[in-house]
């Protein structure tokens, strides 16, 4: 049995804003996570980089061009470099803490994007008193190494790709994997490239090992139905409102957010 965590204290499936409902235009904004909070969303996926000055921020890519137009990487820029950046006259780039700050209610699904981003989002999820509602992910099963030794066995973490591997291959031998005990979720897509990874078998597999199975990123209600049958744990989403429509249809969400 693996050690119980109250990230996932709610009923699933769970509901994830991914990067708080990107379908809207803009995305990892203090607006767009607050639009899906008034959606009645209280899981929120993330990202996570490292300024130069070691602060934890708020935002998908290494570089400010694609959201912003402007030039600049996120490592080699400071905070107060960040303050001036905006889209539609908001802030683009928020602190981690003060994101984590102004939802207490709100359990915050972490991707950190780069090395650099590992000390600070440790940081900030300290300073918050955040650690039982956060959950740290990452691509890199290294990356991931490291958050997990300097956040404690009592902060939630997912898979790399590495672990999803070994997970997938494993479902499909049926051997036993041993895994770190901060592990609570298979976060993964339905496929990488033309290899299917979520299907009953994997679901199973991953419920025997304790674990649960959140899917990304599903914007179609016929897939969302699909995934909801093969009874995975939780589907992160661009399309908030296509999610909570048809979590609403299986009578999934929950009543006292309810519109």
């Amino acid at each position: 049995m693996r050690a119980h965590f109250a990230y996932l204290d709610a009923p699933t499936p769970l509901a994830f804003a991914h990067r708080g409902g990107a379908a809207e235009g803009d995305e990892n904004t203090a607006e767009a996570f607050s639009r899906a909070i008034e959606l009645g969303y209280r899981y929120v996926e993330t990202d996570v980089h490292g300024t130069s000055d070691g602060v934890a921020v708020v935002f998908h890519d290494s570089t400010l061009e694609r959201l912003t137009g402007e030039r600049g990487r996120i490592s080699t820029l400071t905070w107060a470099d960040l303050t001036s950046v905006r889209i539609g006259g908001a802030a683009a780039v928020p602190r981690l803490d003060d994101v984590l700050g102004s939802w207490p209610q709100v359990r915050f699904n972490i991707d950190v994007k780069a090395d650099g981003g590992i000390e600070p989002t440790i940081a900030s999820v300290r300073r918050t008193a955040a650690q039982d509602r956060v959950l740290l992910a990452s691509f890199s099963d290294a990356r991931l190494t490291r958050l997990r030794a300097l956040a404690g066995p009592t902060v939630a973490t997912s898979l790399g790709m590495r672990g999803v591997a070994r997970l997938r291959l494993a479902s499909l031998t049926g051997r036993r994997l041993v895994l770190p005990p901060s592990v609570v979720a298979a976060q993964v897509p339905v496929r990488y490239g033309r290899i299917p990874v979520v299907d009953r078998r994997f679901v199973r597999y991953a419920h025997s090992l304790g674990l649960q199975v959140h899917v990304w990123t599903i914007d179609e209600s016929t897939e969302m139905h699909e995934l909801l049958d093969l009874g995975v744990d939780g589907i992160m989403t661009d399309r908030v409102d296509v999610l909570r429509d048809t979590y609403l249809s299986r009578g999934h969400w929950p009543a006292d957010r309810t519109p």
